[in-house]
């Protein structure tokens, strides 16, 4: 089992940042997949990012490529997300997702290939 803990969500005005973390913990493997994803009010999951441990390749959803960053700490196992240039279109809960095995790179966008989730952190964009 893995467990995932997220922390860095708040509340903040549009044009601001935020940094979100993700630690993982327990039966770990030094080559995995972590990703962010995250679900507003009444929408489907949606794709964030994802990174891979061999390799360092990344993928960005389209909503928010060129303002968010991925990025990780293996001495931690913490994997984070920069968010740049927030908009109220950015506000959801924000679920890190891991899974101990290099995921395809035209695979990672999929909420299925992930086999252990965080509970979520909120993030709220006031205009």
């Amino acid at each position: 089992q893995v467990q995932l803990l997220e922390s860095g969500g708040g509340s903040v005005q549009a044009g601001t940042s935020l940094r979100l973390s993700c630690t993982a913990s327990g039966e770990t493997s030094n080559t995995n997949t972590m990703a962010w994803f995250r679900q507003a009010p009444g929408k489907a999951r949606e794709f964030v990012a994802a990174l891979r441990s061999r390799g360092g390749a990344t993928s960005y959803g389209d909503s928010v490529k060129a303002r968010f960053t991925i990025s990780r700490d293996n001495a931690k196992n913490t994997l984070y997300l920069q968010m740049n240039t927030l908009n109220p279109e950015d506000t959801a809960v924000y679920y890190c997702a891991y899974k101990g095995q290099q995921v395809i790179l035209s695979a990672l966008s999929y909420s299925s290939q992930y086999s252990y989730w965080g509970q979520g952190t909120q993030v709220t964009v006031s205009s």
